[in-house]
């Protein structure tokens, strides 16, 4: 269900976007390091949600592999401390059952 809603908002916002750059198809002056160019400024706002998106994704799978790491670390933990406390318990066993 939060997919659908998170697709839903995602749609909402693509057709705002996409409504606010076709009122807005001026030519502007774009500055770069080396130059200077005229750019429709509906290619520079595009290009300008593109960029973020993509900066935004990036950063959302670099957090989600961090995440899936650590799940494997602690359940790697996990697991070696169960494996401790059955030790444990079958060598209690074995002493109650000596006595």
């Amino acid at each position: 269900m939060k997919f659908q809603w998170n697709m839903l908002l995602g749609i909402i916002f693509a057709l705002i976007v996409a409504a606010f750059a076709v009122i807005n198809v001026e030519p502007v002056s774009v500055n770069y390091l080396f130059g200077e160019g005229d750019w429709p400024l509906i290619l520079v706002i595009l290009i300008s949600v593109l960029l973020g998106g993509l900066i935004i994704g990036s950063a959302g799978i670099i957090r989600i592999y961090s995440l899936q790491r650590k799940i494997k670390t602690l359940e790697k933990e996990k697991k070696a401390l169960e494996q401790k406390t059955d030790d444990k318990k079958e060598k209690e066993k074995v002493l109650t059952d000596l006595k």
